[in-house]
């Protein structure tokens, strides 16, 4: 990251801990919004970085706090891309690409497939509860696990 950029970046976090004093923001190796600690992690070596930071800003004055099914993680992040993009960078004189936000918004997309698509017949299962998956296609079902953070497994439940 060229200096530029990270001058830009420790603008915008000065800029954000004045406008938002019950927020933490900390300097971590990710972007995530942590509702228990009340802290924005944010990476200043990552290209994009404000848009990120806004984007992880943004669950935070959506209150997103956590998810029952997968789905909703989905709408969570879109709703934060549009949250950020509409309102936080028209605020502070940001503009997030389309791009950006697509492709950021594919890796959960191939996230949830990845999740569902059936360890046996490789079809596409139905979420039944939380982490637990049902193929109606072969009638197997299976949990994940979290996934997020790391590498997906699925493990099945019961022979059909």
């Amino acid at each position: 990251m060229d200096a530029t950029t990270m001058q830009s970046t420790n603008s915008l976090i000065e800029q954000l801990q004045s406008d938002y004093p019950s927020l933490q923001f900390q300097q971590s190796n990710e972007f995530l919004w942590s509702a228990k600690r009340q802290t924005i992690h944010f990476d200043p070596d990552v290209a994009n970085c404000d848009a990120f930071t806004l984007h992880e800003l943004s669950h935070a004055l959506l209150e997103h706090q956590g998810y029952r099914a997968d789905i909703d993680l989905i709408k969570m992040e879109r709703d934060a891309w549009e949250y950020a993009r509409s309102h936080l960078a028209t605020k502070y004189g940001y503009d997030i690409e389309e791009d950006i936000i697509q492709d950021n918004l594919d890796t959960y997309r191939d996230w949830l497939h990845a999740r569902s698509k059936c360890p046996d017949c490789t079809a596409t299962g139905l979420q039944t509860k939380s982490r637990h998956y049902h193929c109606l296609s072969c009638g197997n079902s299976w949990r994940v696990n979290e996934a997020r953070l790391c590498a997906l497994r699925r493990y099945s439940l019961a022979t059909k």
